[in-house]
């Protein structure tokens, strides 16, 4: 037995996997993240562990026996975060998340450092890396840095509370913009750019080597076995491609999680900072990936059905679908916590225009749905620009749950989608794969192999000819309004 755990941003997630690699049981508990301003985002270490610790509560409650029989726990999380510990391992301050935009300034500044830098620490910086927003610290919270003794990623503070050691992994600390992707090694460059002091920086190690074994009080409370190794893990997107078998170059995904990507793994370090394309290392030894990263992946959708009193994410795609005749009369961009790949826009803001007095919930919900579909499009032709276009992408995350959008994402990005069997778990279900590499040393292409596939979601070729033009008013908008998201809260510009 092998457990996953994934740290991510409105949930944690835990999968107890069997030797078969078939899940036995999936648990989820809810995060609730903060924005305290426009364009912050923020949220509480403890509320990682206190939703670990009620997972495992769950697990136990239901599995007892298996949980006596597991052999090795793999991580996943959130990338990108800033967590602030003192000496005695206590945050200084809160987490500040990966879609936080506050560090625009600074991200500016440091891309100014030139194009070798980029390319050595593998994108251009923007505000959402762990880098820019320590240098931000540094000008508006110095007495926060003077307290700090060790930076962690969000999944690594929970290693923290199951091992007692400080660890991360390579493909978590890819996108720090504090690491030297070519080397698999922190930048004393960066962080002398990045006012970061090394001794802060936590031990490295490979996605699927042991970072540490599990403290025995942890162990003793859940009835885990005393002592089994927890694997280093990492970044959410990279455990995810471990998870549906995109190890190899050509292999890749789109994923709708709390934000979206889409992803192609590579054999070799092929960098291109100029087209906002992130080159990172991947969870697996000797690989790494290449991937548009945008921020507003399922959570617009959610988003939407609140702003309608929808209530039900499913029930209100399924209105939807009931409705649907060809692309929505309004047209909406889905920037609700700015944008990545292809803007580096963090103040880009969510419109909808079009309205009017007939205008149905559904019909706002639908072109939500259309919106991050046009986003994707604009991430993978930033990507095929730079390492070619893929014949078919596997489709994960929450978001891959829906059928219907994912017919509307393969005309949108006129790309063959395909569904694997527990794709929902994702990055959960690749830490456990982890876990399983970390215990057996098995070979990883014995492991990390493609799920059984649930479907496949061709382009509809009258669909992509209908959402055509659609797509280029989608970009004409966001140009025409790129002038108004620039200015602040106070409406200055």
């Amino acid at each position: 037995m092998f457990i996953g755990i994934d740290i991510g941003t409105s949930a944690v997630k835990l999968v107890l996997v069997d030797a078969g690699q078939q899940p036995v049981a999936t648990v989820e508990e809810a995060l609730h993240p903060r924005q305290p301003r426009p364009g912050w985002s923020e949220d509480d270490a403890e509320a990682w562990w206190t939703a670990v610790a009620a997972g495992l509560d769950r697990l136990r409650g239901g599995h007892a026996q298996a949980l006596g029989r597991v052999q090795a726990i793999g991580l996943s999380g959130q990338m990108h975060g800033a967590l602030l510990l003192d000496a005695a391992d206590r945050p200084v301050r809160p987490a500040i998340l990966w879609n936080d935009g506050r560090s625009a300034a600074e991200a500016d500044r440091l891309a100014d450092l030139g194009l070798p830098l980029q390319n050595s620490l593998g994108v251009r910086p923007m505000p959402g890396f762990t880098g820019p927003k320590l240098a931000w610290l540094r000008s508006h919270e110095p007495e926060v840095l003077d307290r700090t003794h060790h930076l962690l990623l969000p999944k690594d503070y929970v290693r923290l509370r199951l091992t007692g050691e400080r660890v991360t992994d390579v493909s978590d600390a890819a996108g720090t913009w504090l690491f030297d992707q070519a080397r698999r090694t922190w930048s004393a460059e960066a962080l002398e750019a990045c006012g970061v002091e090394r001794a802060w920086l936590p031990r490295l190690v490979e996605s699927n080597a042991v970072s540490g074994t599990l403290l025995r009080e942890v162990a003793k409370r859940w009835g885990l076995p005393p002592d089994i190794p927890v694997a280093g893990g990492g970044g959410d997107t990279a455990v995810g491609g471990v998870g549906i078998g995109a190890v190899d170059t050509g292999h890749g995904f789109v994923s709708l999680g709390t934000s979206g990507q889409v992803f192609l793994a590579d054999a070799r370090y092929r960098p291109d900072p100029e087209r906002l394309v992130h080159g990172f290392c991947h969870a697996v030894p000797g690989r790494w990936y290449a991937m548009s990263a945008l921020l507003n992946g399922a959570s617009p959708l959610a988003a939407a059905v609140r702003w309608t009193g929808g209530g039900d994410i499913g029930a209100t795609l399924e209105r939807v679908e009931a409705r649907f005749e060809g692309p929505s009369r309004l047209l909406a961009l889905p920037y609700l916590f700015g944008e990545r790949t292809p803007h580096n826009d963090p103040y880009a803001r969510g419109a909808i225009i079009g309205l009017t007095g007939s205008t149905e919930p559904a019909d706002i919900v639908q072109a939500v749905l259309e919106g991050v579909a046009f986003s994707l499009a604009d991430g993978l032709d930033v990507l095929a620009a730079s390492v070619g276009r893929p014949d078919a992408l596997g489709f994960i995350g929450g978001g891959a749950r829906s059928l219907f959008w994912g017919r509307m994402i393969a005309a949108v990005l006129d790309t063959t989608l395909v569904r694997y069997r527990g794709a929902d778990r994702g990055p959960a279900f690749g830490a456990a794969r982890l876990a399983r590499l970390c215990a057996t040393g098995e070979p990883v292409g014995a492991v990390a192999t493609a799920p059984p596939v649930e479907g496949v979601i061709a382009s509809d070729a009258r669909l992509r000819d209908l959402y055509a033009p659609r797509l280029a008013a989608f970009r004409a908008l966001y140009r025409a309004l790129r002038p108004e998201f620039a200015r602040d809260e106070d409406g200055r510009p």
